[in-house]
């Protein structure tokens, strides 16, 4: 893709560096602007990308707490990451664009585009929730606590039996191996932030004021953020989409990216220019 830029930072307006990549493609494709899951980086959109070629440009962010970005002191937001996001896209001119991210990258999706609707044109949510339900804060702490008691190794048994269908992990260890990789590498106090934001996220009360072209996607399997959760945003933001990935679990950017890129490239054809 032309015009990329890799490895780029940019210091927040909180004194934060962001790390992010954008890839340009020519002049009068979409543009979308992307946020990884929980414990991962921008890396992780690398094989959608590759199936977007130069039918879109791309901007993928390290989320704050993640991969190349920094940590702040304070609690991390949904709001703070979504804030980043715009910083970024202000930076490379961006002005609107269709917003889009996996499980935590949706929700700070779906915060990008209730705090900047003028700048949202499109949004693609992700394996992911506007809500995980009464006892979020407390499941969440608890990860948090593991985490800190006995480190992000202590999580990676449970974490990968949920990102990755039984089949994939089989036919695809390396790649497993990888994304296990990619996920001990965060910053350990970046997670238990983002964690701890997980557990208090809650934009159902925004849903239905949501006014542009919205896919929802999610894999039949996932145990992490259910297709219940999809269901529900599904029935509150008003036209949206639904596809649900048979077969597929909790990534689905990993595990099915050519069916990710192409919702995405359907998403964008959706919306206005």
């Amino acid at each position: 893709m032309k015009n990329e830029v890799p490895g780029a930072l940019l210091n927040a307006s909180d004194g934060v560096p962001i790390a992010y990549q954008a890839r340009m493609a020519p002049a009068g494709a979409p543009v979308m602007a992307l946020v990884h899951s929980l414990g991962m980086d921008h890396s992780f959109w690398n094989a959608v990308a590759q199936r977007l070629g130069d039918r879109a440009s791309l901007v993928a962010i390290d989320a704050r707490g993640h991969g190349r970005s920094g940590t702040a002191r304070t609690p991390a937001s949904t709001a703070r990451m979504s804030q980043d996001l715009r910083e970024v896209l202000a930076q490379l001119g961006l002005n609107r664009v269709v917003v889009g991210g996996a499980s935590m990258g949706g929700c700070v999706a779906l915060q990008f585009a209730i705090d900047h609707p003028q700048h949202t044109a499109g949004l693609a949510l992700i394996d992911t929730t506007a809500w995980y339900g009464p006892t979020a804060p407390a499941d969440w702490e608890a990860r948090a606590q593991k985490a800190l008691a006995q480190g992000l190794a202590s999580l990676t048994d449970f974490q990968v039996t949920r990102w990755f269908s039984d089949g994939f992990r089989e036919r695809e260890p390396a790649q497993v191996q990888h994304w296990v990789d990619v996920f001990l590498r965060n910053d350990l106090e970046g997670y238990v932030q983002a964690c701890r934001m997980l557990g208090g996220f809650d934009a159902r009360a925004s849903l239905a004021g949501i006014r542009v072209p919205t896919l929802i996607q999610v894999g039949e399997e996932d145990y992490a953020a259910p297709v219940a959760m999809s269901r529900a945003m599904h029935e509150a933001i008003p036209g949206a989409t639904l596809d649900v990935i048979e077969g597929a679990r909790h990534l689905t950017p990993l595990e099915v990216p050519d069916r990710v890129a192409q919702a995405l490239l359907d998403l964008c054809a959706q919306v206005s220019p």
